[in-house]
């Protein structure tokens, strides 16, 4: 089971004047109680749909159904054409669980015509399946890509391309929907009430680790396991309530309005920024207080952004997140003398180092942090740390007062952005 380490944000371990007192906890105990009952009672309801998306195994079944079929279709290349949760939660799925023995994975989640011709140029189409991820679908940025890249898929395999394209979204309305439906496409859905940033347990998470041979079922296992620590109410044996506590409390009362969240494992360099947005387009819906997320990634950030941390202004706090397990890759045992040191050493035990060292140097100079360890990374502690955030954005939805779902200040800018576009063809 992953841990939650959160000594070095206690005034304890940093002081009163930069730490959280005993006190504070103390006085929020009976609250985050409360905010645990209610927030089951609300999924008893129907609300807080997220949180029953690793019950449901006819998704679960879906996925693995699809992930056959692409494999007997002798699949090459996976293009996955999504933006936002559509595109950092397969992200993440592909940094974990791509390599060489996998089909290539390809994430579109830009516009940019550079990136678009330089990445479905390097497309085999004859062997190839499109994925499209759009819960509206009507997203400027994933659909005029998927167009583009359907009608590539067309050019190489004529009427069969249908049968090399899937799309994820609303089970019931949207133009996607309508498109595919005319086009005889295959689908998979993401439930109504399942915004974007909340459906990694849902297809758009699911069939990307499918595609790359990860054990989907072992994925919702570990939600599943999460979502038990979840429900209790006593807030030391809650890690999303412990979690939510910490961020509330050190932004409300020590002034850290800045959430860090820095992975020290290449291979979740996404899951910062998948976290960013989460915690950005649910909470930051007020001009008074809420959180600020940054995404960042150990050790190259310690080369970029700790200076910052360590000297400047008190404004952030630092969540780490670590895995015990990692590759046994070696230094070699002779190395000239100014490196003698590292001689014989793993690369792990280096990372190790690092991490250790900025944490302890953040303490030092009494900088608040907290960390999540994963004893390795793979799918079940993977669906641990997933359940584990969602229910924190969730928690913290209840602390700030702040509802969590919808983002209705981005829905302005898609707006005015169709309008733009709207105004004529461009010139050829």
């Amino acid at each position: 089971m992953l841990s939650l380490d959160v000594t070095a944000t206690l005034a304890k371990a940093i002081t009163p004047s930069f730490g959280i007192p005993d006190q504070e906890f103390s006085a929020l105990r009976t609250g985050m109680r409360k905010y645990v009952q209610n927030w089951l009672k609300e999924r008893e309801k129907g609300e807080h749909a997220w949180s029953m998306d690793p019950y449901n195994k006819d998704t679960v079944e879906n996925v693995q159904d699809m992930a056959l079929r692409a494999k007997a279709q002798r699949i090459r290349t996976v293009v996955w054409v999504g933006i936002g949760g559509s595109g950092l939660g397969p992200k993440v799925m592909q940094e974990v669980f791509e390599n060489p023995k996998t089909v290539e994975f390809i994430l579109l989640d830009t516009i940019d015509p550079a990136i678009v011709e330089m990445l479905t140029e390097l497309v085999d189409w004859k062997h190839a399946l499109l994925v499209v991820a759009s819960k509206s679908g009507s997203t400027l940025e994933p659909m005029s890509v998927f167009f583009h890249c359907y009608e590539k898929l067309k050019a190489a395999l004529g009427e069969k391309a249908r049968e090399c394209t899937v799309a994820i979204t609303d089970p019931f309305s949207g133009p996607l929907r309508a498109f595919c439906l005319e086009e005889d496409i295959r689908m998979l859905t993401i439930p109504t009430n399942v915004g974007g940033r909340y459906s990694i347990f849902s297809p758009v998470g699911l069939l990307p680790m499918a595609l790359l041979d990860g054990d989907v079922e072992s994925f919702v296992r570990g939600a599943k396991e999460m979502d038990t620590l979840c429900q209790n109410q006593t807030l030391e044996e809650n890690p999303a309530a412990m979690l939510s506590s910490v961020q509330y409390l050190l932004d409300m009362k020590k002034n850290y309005g800045i959430r860090v969240i820095m992975p020290y494992s290449q291979r979740l360099v996404s899951i910062g920024r998948w976290n960013q947005q989460l915690i950005a387009e649910s909470l930051g819906k007020t001009e008074t207080r809420n959180p600020v997320p940054v995404a960042a990634i150990g050790t190259q950030d310690q080369h970029s952004l700790l200076q910052q941390w360590m000297s400047g202004p008190r404004t952030q706090w630092i969540l780490f997140i670590r895995e015990e397990e990692k590759k046994r890759v070696f230094l070699p045992e002779k190395l000239p003398q100014p490196f003698e040191y590292l001689a014989g050493k793993s690369f792990g035990r280096l990372l190790d180092a690092c991490a250790d060292g900025t944490a302890a140097g953040l303490t030092s100079v009494k900088r608040p942090h907290a960390t999540i360890t994963l004893p390795r990374l793979d799918e079940r502690h993977l669906g641990q740390l997933f359940f584990l955030l969602l229910a924190e954005a969730a928690f913290l939805g209840k602390l700030y007062r702040i509802d969590p779902y919808g983002q209705p200040a981005v829905e302005i800018g898609k707006k005015i952005t169709k309008e733009i576009l709207s105004k004529g063809k461009e010139d050829a």
